[in-house]
């Protein structure tokens, strides 16, 4: 029997294996993040055309917040989501942080970072821990974190310790989990795991393999004491970044757990914006870095325990665009020649 499965399903693995879809991974050329470590995965990472404009504006407005000191953002209200609605002004936060691409080293005073699309391997249930762990500050951040590892690294769900798939039951749907356990297609990830992998995906896997692996050794596969490969000096670690809506982001990583984030929203940018309000939304966005190979960060809930000031927001939908009017065509008007 197990010789059968075997025959049938393992055509099919090497499809689902080496389709760049099947990871949420762009088969693009490598770019300045590439990772360039022996330890890392094999994954590659998102495009640059896909990352935001840089502000490379040597001196303008945002030159007069040197001296000032920037407002708390958990101080604005948020939306049910945990989205920022901002207000004119200067505010930053911190916030606990994830590393999601293991085998990368820890961010230090070198790496210059900014924002990134979220992209990670199951980047819908990714998204789900990071949205829902705002609503749960009180939870462990180490536990969420090796959830978070089990999944990029597309471990056994059934293998984690009983207190991290408690913290997924608090973080996911079941459907979710089900997912993670392999779902009906669990005889094909079974079939699956015995084809070899390298990097640090692999070590992972092996160390909840045990079972009894301390948090330090997930740690020590998944941040790399080592410095990073600095690839454009000219980036400045307070750099700007400009976002669609008209505000402006910086991200100040203290390591892979912790990240601050600074937010500038110029005076008149609220009622140039085409929106009721002017959302920021920690969770969709990941802190990368903008110069070297160094961890990227997925943001969670803040550091400190708030009071969250709740508003509904009514998201009013774009106005639909006219089609213009398509003459009919009688055959009793055809002129015939």
């Amino acid at each position: 029997m197990a010789r059968f499965l075997l025959k049938s399903f393992l055509p099919l693995v090497f499809l689902i294996a080496c389709s760049p879809s099947s990871r949420n991974v762009t088969s693009h050329g490598s770019t300045s993040n590439q990772v360039v470590s022996n330890n890392s995965t094999s994954r590659t990472q998102p495009p640059v055309e896909s990352l935001l404009p840089i502000d490379t504006t040597g001196s303008d407005h945002k030159d007069s917040l040197l001296n000032t000191k920037p407002l708390s953002l958990m101080d604005l209200p948020q939306t049910e989501d945990g989205e920022v609605v901002l207000s004119e002004g200067f505010y930053e936060a911190d916030f606990k942080s994830y590393c999601l691409q293991p085998g990368t080293p820890s961010p230090s005073d070198r790496d210059a970072y900014r924002q990134g699309p979220l992209t990670a391997y199951r980047k819908d249930i990714v998204e789900t821990i990071l949205r829902n762990s705002l609503k749960k500050p009180e939870l462990e951040q180490r536990n969420i974190q090796l959830l978070l590892w089990s999944v990029v690294s597309g471990s056994d769900f059934r293998k984690l310790s009983w207190e991290v798939q408690a913290t997924a039951q608090q973080l996911l749907t079941r459907k979710q989990i089900f997912e993670l356990q392999g779902g009906v297609m669990g005889v094909v990830r079974t079939v699956s795991m015995a084809l070899p992998e390298t990097g640090a995906a692999n070590q992972m896997k092996q160390l909840f393999e045990m079972g009894n692996s301390s948090y330090e050794a997930f740690e020590r596969v998944a941040v790399l004491q080592q410095s990073s490969h600095i690839t454009k000096t000219e980036i400045k670690k307070d750099q700007w970044y400009k976002q669609p809506d008209g505000y402006w982001l910086r991200y100040f990583p203290s390591s892979y757990q912790h990240v601050k984030v600074q937010v500038y929203v110029p005076q008149g940018t609220i009622e140039k914006n085409s929106n009721a309000y002017l959302l920021f939304d920690p969770v969709t966005m990941m802190a990368i870095p903008a110069n070297s190979n160094s961890q990227r960060l997925g943001i969670g809930a803040p550091t400190i325990d708030v009071i969250r000031k709740i508003i509904q927001i009514q998201r009013i939908p774009p106005p639909p665009t006219e089609k213009p009017p398509v003459k009919s065509q009688n055959p009793k008007e055809v002129i015939m020649k």
